[in-house]
């Protein structure tokens, strides 16, 4: 799940915990981890809802200005289904920030 610039800082200090998508049908899932830079985002539900819904205090809770502001970013694609996804940002493990390690060759097998 991809995240506007302006946005992602308030999903990292945890201020932004949802979000509006437009979509086909879904493309996320629950309990699903996707990759935000040097983080992640763990989906924690994920609801239907109507453009009615859509309320100046949900749009500012997503980190937009209004209303207007989030339709503008939430429209992916010809979808035609709002959602309602609630998230929230897991950092990075101490171990996943160190370098890894060259994988092993493999040595090949004699044949019998």
């Amino acid at each position: 799940m991809l995240f506007t610039k302006r946005l992602r800082d308030g999903v990292r200090s945890g201020k932004i915990t949802s979000s509006v998508r437009i979509w086909i049908r879904p493309h996320v899932k629950v309990g699903g981890r996707y990759r935000m830079e040097e983080g992640e985002i763990q989906i924690d539900s994920i609801d239907t809802i109507g453009l009615p819904d859509i309320t100046p205090a949900l749009a500012r809770a997503s980190g937009f200005l209004g209303v207007l502001d989030l339709l503008k970013v939430a429209q992916h694609g010809r979808g035609q289904t709002i959602y309602l996804i609630r998230f929230h940002y897991v950092p990075p493990s101490p171990r996943a920030s160190r370098p890894s390690r060259p994988a092993k060759k493999k040595t090949p097998r004699a044949k019998p």
